[in-house]
């Protein structure tokens, strides 16, 4: 039996990752070769792919795009085209969605602490739906937004999610019915119940408990005199990273089933905020190598490449334990190496064992799935900029 070689395993997943992209446009390698590094190339057909098919196996539910994971106006733009909604949380998000004259109704706010500004703008807006999960927060869309319609988010467990999304914000059930009966009193409309299963999520476990804890709130409702009609699923949508995730397909047929078993009469609206799995792997950020040495000090041996892009300049998800897929154009035997960031920092580590072959200054390093949670992480530290954005 032949030993599998992680190495090859490694860098071939990496490969076709880049391949597919490719394929897809073709014309990308030419556009590499002009490029100034670093920049984000982004595949805008892509994004949109990945709505319809979203749409197209949950046919049923609405789409907002968390506006968070990436915000660039074009993204937005081509969304809007195809008929998505979109989740925003704070005032220069709202503003860049307003810019696209996309209907009020499409636009909501998920984020149960907002800025009391924030509110107040979005009300006058046009925005009616907004989540919460304190009293506090009643309080305040009592203040500046009377009669708006109320969505209490729950606390879900959020294993086998790479970025793990709970304990911040949610309540558990009793404190949920209890909140959304005080909004009713303060003259709010109770309108639904969402959760959040965590970023890049791969338990369909944490869906379950999700929609079976929505149950529990959506009846104890029903028998305190509120008539909900909305239940809104969260993100948590995976992309494939240096491994593969699960399929939307077996996400969607599973919430189906979750629906029909404990919904037995479905809510008026479902609804999904998906942000990396629409943008996730439409990117991919095309880097330098700045620098390369190699270790020999107590625990490290390794091979150590420098790239003109890092932690602090669009891959601060990696401190939370994202792992990227890297590949270069570059043949020879694959080497492990620890990937470093181009700031004086010494948290500006990428990636440790990564296989690539023996690379020298000024090769190139593609780093697949950069497509969310990049861009709008970064910003110009030690006088680094943020990488350039080009969509192809």
């Amino acid at each position: 039996m032949k030993v599998l070689d992680i190495s090859e395993l490694q860098f071939g997943f990496a490969k076709g990752y880049f391949e597919q992209l490719v394929s897809r446009k073709p014309f990308l390698l030419d556009v590499i070769k002009s490029l100034k590094t670093p920049t984000l190339v982004i595949d805008l057909d892509r994004i949109k792919q990945r709505f319809i098919e979203l749409q197209s196996i949950f046919p049923e539910v609405r789409i907002y795009y968390a506006v968070k994971a990436n915000d660039n106006q074009e993204i937005l733009a081509a969304l809007a085209n195809i008929g998505s909604g979109y989740e925003v949380a704070s005032s220069w998000e709202l503003e860049k969605v307003l810019r696209l004259g996309v209907d009020r109704s499409k636009i909501i706010s998920s984020n149960p602490i907002k800025p009391l500004d924030f509110i107040d703008y979005a009300y006058k807006s046009g925005i009616k739906a907004f989540s919460i999960d304190s009293y506090k927060e009643v309080d305040k869309l009592k203040k500046v937004a009377p009669r708006s319609r109320v969505y209490v988010r729950l606390i879900v467990p959020n294993e086998g999610s790479d970025w793990p999304l709970t304990n911040k914000f949610g309540v558990g059930v009793e404190e949920a019915v209890s909140l959304l009966d005080y909004a009713k009193s303060q003259g709010l409309i109770p309108y639904g119940i969402t959760f959040h299963v965590g970023s890049q999520c791969n338990n369909l476990r944490n869906w379950f408990i999700g929609i079976k804890t929505a149950w529990e709130v959506w009846e104890r409702a029903i028998y305190s005199g509120m008539k909900l009609t909305m239940l809104n699923l969260g993100g948590g949508i995976p992309v494939d990273y240096t491994y593969k995730s699960l399929d939307i397909e077996d996400i969607a047929e599973y919430i189906q089933a979750l629906l029909r078993k404990y919904f037995l009469i479905k809510p008026m609206e479902i609804q999904i905020e998906p942000g990396r799995g629409l943008a996730g792997d439409a990117g991919i950020l095309v880097s330098s190598v700045i620098g390369k040495t190699t270790k020999h000090i107590a625990d490290d041996d390794s091979h150590w490449l420098y790239l003109d892009t890092g932690v602090f300049n669009g891959l601060a998800e990696v401190l939370g334990g994202i792992k990227y897929p890297m590949y270069t154009l570059k043949e020879g035997d694959l080497l492990p190496h620890t990937i470093a960031g181009v700031s004086c920092d010494s948290m500006d580590i990428i990636a440790k064992n990564v296989y690539l072959p023996d690379l020298d200054v000024g090769d190139i390093v593609f780093i697949m799935a950069a497509g969310a949670y990049t861009t709008v992480y970064a910003a110009n530290f030690n006088g680094f900029g943020i990488p350039d954005i080009v969509f192809i």
